[in-house]
């Protein structure tokens, strides 16, 4: 089936980590999505999604209109778009074909298709389960940021060690205590092994703890992004010989599992069962293990969930074609 034909809308409330996935998804199908961002006000902000309340007036007046003509594919990621897919389903007449990213807990069935990674527990005949988060890595992007970002690294020393650092959220905390661990290891690194750091800060990292790692690696054979500028992080993993992650992003681990190449997994104060979950099943699978100071090599066939969610949508989207 050729799906760069369909028309495609992505609809999250905006967080960057939701819209990413239902992003990479349709890109996975050759589509290029119509991105709408909703701002739920209440009552829909508070409440559970449900059929019973589902209505396309959730988008909220601060967000964008779902008005029609409704488009073939809908891919909605997070709690706060579940009501308004449900509800484009039924003003569509069951013609839009709704997509669900992760469990906004309600039964799938109000869904065409349910995508979750497999460290949810929720199951169903029409809910696919992927290892890891749905993401935009594919091989071309890497190569071509790669080429992109090359220059600005070509100083640092070879191997060149890429690290993402998050930050805290409702799971794990990343304090000074924990940069200046993770500081300490990077260094010895730098000064034993003769590696070159390339560090990508993420929103979370906060402005303290971005301070205290500029800070700390000053002198030493290392960038790390002022994000200033394009941002380089795709460009720094296609760069990169090894891998260092921080632990409180499924989406960051997922995407540098997606490199196929070391993936070295920094653990923070805190967690939860569903993270650990994820983080076991991504050690037993042989794609990361943790950081304590040294750089190991293994292999592993480079994790590709996105592109088998695309094909599995594409599937359903075939079954459901009338017979000629």
């Amino acid at each position: 089936m050729d799906t760069a034909a369909l028309t495609c809308w992505v609809v999250t409330d905006g967080k960057v980590g939701m819209e990413i996935q239902a992003i990479g998804l349709a890109e996975a199908l050759s589509i290029q999505p119509v991105v709408k961002r909703i701002a739920p006000a209440l009552p829909w902000r508070w409440l559970p999604p449900s059929p019973l309340w589902a209505s396309l007036g959730a988008a909220g007046p601060g967000g964008d209109r779902l008005d029609p003509p409704f488009p073939d594919i809908l891919i909605a990621s997070g709690r706060q778009s579940a009501g308004p897919a449900i509800a484009m389903r039924k003003a569509s007449g069951g013609r839009t074909f709704t997509v669900q990213i992760q469990d906004p807990k309600v039964d799938p069935r109000h869904f065409d298709l349910m995508i979750v990674p497999e460290h949810d527990t929720v199951r169903g005949d029409n809910v696919f389960t992927t290892f890891g988060s749905l993401n935009r890595v594919t091989r071309a992007r890497l190569d071509d940021e790669a080429a992109k970002f090359a220059q600005q690294l070509a100083h640092l020393p070879r191997p060149l060690v890429t690290v993402s650092v998050g930050g805290s959220n409702d799971r794990y905390r990343l304090d000074m205590a924990a940069i200046d661990t993770l500081c300490d290891r990077l260094l010895a690194l730098t000064r034993e092994q003769g590696v070159g750091l390339a560090v990508t800060p993420s929103r979370r990292t906060g402005a303290e703890n971005e301070r205290r790692l500029r800070e700390r690696l000053a002198g030493a054979p290392a960038v790390v992004w002022d994000g200033t500028g394009d941002n380089p992080y795709f460009g720094y993993l296609g760069l990169a010989d090894y891998l260092v992650v921080t632990c409180d992003s499924v989406n960051m681990v997922s995407e540098a599992c997606a490199t196929g190449k070391p993936v070295h997994v920094v653990m923070l104060e805190g967690g939860s069962a569903k993270f650990t979950r994820f983080h076991d099943a991504m050690r037993k699978a042989g794609y990361t293990r943790p950081f304590t100071g040294a750089l190991e090599d293994w292999t592993y066939t480079p994790l590709d969930e996105t592109a088998r969610a695309a094909a599995e949508v594409t599937l359903h989207l075939t079954l459901r074609q009338p017979a000629a």
